[in-house]
């Protein structure tokens, strides 16, 4: 990895923040760290399948309200809640997902759109009783981690960051396995994909379900550090935030950091003008998208050892050419020879 000096650095910093920052910083870090989460969560959907989708906040809502409903009703300590969170959060991704898959584009981003008010309007009609209408739930508890409870915002600092760090190890080895190369295929030309043997369709369903299931398990941590949660919480700009900052990163786990960073911290910085800092905010958004479409850190073109008897190579590739060597094939190159025209000889 030519960027871990660079992630150890951010590491470094990110464990001595804490003893610079007074309460209100760290619950601002606090959310950084969540939506940062959230849109890890969604580069999988979205950065690494190409799948647009802007209906992230039904399956962060989904989450949450598993979470304070075992909590609240069945007494379930907070952490034991998480992984049914996620799988919740995935099963309802499933559900909505297999029927709108084969969409494209526009089409399919206006379908989840409407998948967030679907849930959030359930929520506010008190679904089976359980989500309290539009006032929520309320009396959540704290998580306990070993017998100690979390409840001052630096723990809660340091739980999800300490996610997102885990979450970067699983995505980066996720993004480098042969699932993660499917994804890639299917983002750059999905129809090529099938014709080489993806099956497309199942590839998709599972970037839902994961990506869902990871939203899932931050919404369990959004609940346990508000200790109360209501329908507007997870409402359509919840969405719009987290698809913006995987849009604004470029796609790779580096520039969602920085996204989320400049997404949430930025505002705050600017609160003092805050007649204007949505001008500013929205004339910077314009002027990236002129001056760096690609978004901020982009990640790099994948490259692969290619052995030299590899069929297709072009004929000036020397014999004892190294097996380790990265080569990027031609067009022509990669297509092969022309197929001989039925009865005669070849061109």
């Amino acid at each position: 990895m030519k960027r871990m000096p660079l992630y150890i650095l951010m590491g470094a910093l990110l464990c001595g923040l804490p003893l610079v920052c007074n309460p209100y910083w760290l619950d601002v870090c606090v959310m950084i760290g969540l939506y940062a989460l959230l849109a890890l969560s969604l580069n999988v959907i979205l950065g690494q399948a190409g799948i647009f989708h802007m209906g992230h906040a039904a399956f962060y809502a989904v989450g949450a309200y598993v979470t304070a409903i075992l909590n609240t009703l069945c007494h379930w300590p907070i952490f034991w809640t998480m992984p049914l969170a996620g799988a919740a959060a995935a099963l309802f991704a499933l559900l909505v997902a297999r029927p709108i898959i084969h969409l494209r584009g526009d089409y399919l981003l206006i379908v989840t759109i409407g998948i967030v008010e679907i849930v959030r309007i359930a929520l506010i009609n008190d679904v089976f009783g359980l989500t309290g209408g539009s006032n929520g739930i309320f009396g959540i508890s704290r998580p306990r981690f070993f017998g100690y409870k979390i409840v001052k915002s630096v723990q809660f600092y340091y739980l999800v960051w300490g996610m997102v760090g885990v979450s970067l190890l699983l995505f980066y080895g996720l993004w480098r396995s042969r699932f993660g190369r499917a994804l890639n295929y299917i983002k750059e030309d999905d129809v090529a994909a099938e014709g080489c043997g993806v099956n497309v369709t199942r590839y998709k369903l599972l970037a839902f379900v994961l990506g869902a299931f990871w939203a899932g398990m931050a919404g369990t941590v959004y609940a346990a550090k508000m200790v109360t949660i209501a329908p507007e919480s997870f409402n359509f700009m919840e969405s719009v935030i987290i698809f913006a900052v995987v849009i604004l990163s470029g796609g790779s786990q580096l520039g969602v950091l920085v996204s989320a960073f400049l997404f949430i911290g930025l505002p705050e910085v600017l609160r003092e003008f805050s007649a204007a800092r949505m001008l500013i905010f929205g004339l910077a958004m314009m002027v990236m998208m002129i001056w760096r479409p690609q978004g901020l850190l982009p990640p790099g073109p994948r490259r692969y050892a290619v052995p030299p008897d590899l069929p297709g190579l072009p004929p000036d590739v020397p014999p004892d050419l190294p097996t380790n060597l990265p080569l990027t094939l031609t067009e022509d190159a990669a297509r092969g020879p022309e197929p001989a025209p039925a009865g005669g000889r070849p061109a």
